[in-house]
């Protein structure tokens, strides 16, 4: 018989859980702004290098979802994980704005 408790009863106290996490996506985040910058700062009608902006997000998230998978079968933290990979799925679809733009642009 499994033991449901610890299925229930989910504790957040993993050391190092959310420091990862979170240094993970400032590394995406960063990556997504300088590709903006470089669209921003470049040819306004590259459509590439404004797709590049949710590229990098979407990337991130699934990469952040995998880690959550992984660390979810390990029996480690992955809450954390998980919220990470929900947020930069988040701001993926509020930067999908960035390519559309691109595009009539030109």
């Amino acid at each position: 018989m499994t033991n449901d408790r610890d299925f229930v009863e989910k504790r957040f106290n993993r050391p190092g859980e959310y420091r990862s996490a979170v240094v993970y996506s400032l590394i995406v985040v960063a990556l997504a702004a300088a590709a903006f910058v470089v669209y921003a700062f470049g040819p306004r009608d590259s459509v590439f290098s404004a797709a590049l902006v949710p590229a990098f997000l979407f990337a991130g998230g699934v990469g952040a979802l995998i880690r959550t998978y992984r660390e979810w079968k390990a029996g480690s933290g992955w809450t954390a994980w998980q919220g990470a990979g929900w947020f930069l799925l988040l701001l993926m679809l509020l930067t999908l704005a960035v390519p559309g733009s691109a595009a009539f642009a030109g």
